[in-house]
């Protein structure tokens, strides 16, 4: 654009020139024909040829002064924006169908069974600390449990009570030794029934559990016979106390019968789960059951 405007005002001045100026300019004469030379003959020497002189650069015309136009300022650039990058799709493979597992069948509910004491049967061995219950009693509370009936050695007697405790544990001696000598194993702990009570003392039958021994009837002596011991449902107490104390624990039964007007067996059983030793130890162990009717 600039270079534009230089031409423009050259073109003005130069017709502003008069016409006087051409008129008074003489016309030079015709210059003569300059004419070719001639190639020179063969074998002679080529003259050398004058360079011609190169034309003067043209003159550039100054620029003229005035307002420059002005250039528009650039556009300014909007920032651009990154697309977010989207992760490329995850090929899916074809799931397999699982097979469907039916629901598993619950039995019926029925009536809850009272637990039953492991037999010789079941387990193969005797155990000579089990228990009629199976499970060893709270002397917080009342269980009731039901007894199942075990083959046992028994042997009855009579005692005062100042002389019951020695004349159980000499007992429950001769069982002991007749079933050793009948090769009968020992199926559980001692017990014994009082079959009658009186103020000057009571009538017994002591009992010790025994497992199955040789084929036939074992020879037995010193009054001891085979028996089975007591069976249905019954309470059991448990006394934890020196045997001499056992009489508290007989006024506690029968307040807690006369309060639930229970109607029970005359005869109580007891079990002895610690050994009859000293009748002042603490921590002697006995269950009492009662039958009711």
């Amino acid at each position: 654009m600039r270079h534009s405007r230089i031409a423009v005002v050259a073109l003005s001045a130069l017709l502003c020139v008069p016409m006087a100026a051409f008129a008074q300019t003489r016309v030079a004469p015709p210059t003569a024909v300059e004419s070719a030379p001639l190639a020179p003959p063969p074998g002679a020497a080529v003259p050398a040829q004058a360079q011609p002189v190169p034309n003067p650069p043209a003159a550039v015309p100054e620029p003229v002064p005035g307002p420059q136009p002005v250039q528009p300022a650039p556009a300014p650039q909007r920032p651009v924006t990154p697309e977010p990058v989207q992760p490329a799709p995850t090929p899916q493979l074809p799931l397999e169908p699982q097979p469907v597992q039916p629901p598993p069948t619950l039995p019926a509910p029925g009536p809850v069974q009272p637990v039953q004491p492991p037999t010789q049967q079941q387990t193969g061995v005797p155990d000579p600390n089990a228990t009629l219950a199976g499970k060893r009693g709270d002397p917080s509370d009342v269980d009731p449990v039901l007894l199942v009936a075990k083959p046992v050695l028994t042997l009855s007697g009579t005692a005062g009570w100042d002389e019951g405790f020695k004349r159980l544990a000499e007992s429950f001696r001769i069982l002991r030794q007749e079933a050793a000598k009948a090769q009968l194993p020992i199926a559980g702990r001692p017990l014994t029934l009082f079959l009658e009570t009186d103020d000057n003392g009571f009538r017994y039958q002591a009992m010790l559990p025994v497992g199955q021994g040789p084929a036939g009837v074992p020879a037995l002596g010193n009054g001891v016979r085979a028996g089975m011991s007591p069976e249905g449902p019954s309470l059991r107490f448990v006394h934890i106390a020196p045997y001499d104390d056992i009489d508290s624990t007989y006024e506690t039964i029968t307040a807690y019968l006369e309060a639930k007007s229970i109607t029970v067996k005359d005869a109580f059983l007891e079990e002895y789960v610690g050994e009859l030793t000293d009748p002042a130890d603490p921590n002697l162990e006995i269950n009492v059951y009662v039958q009711p009717r």
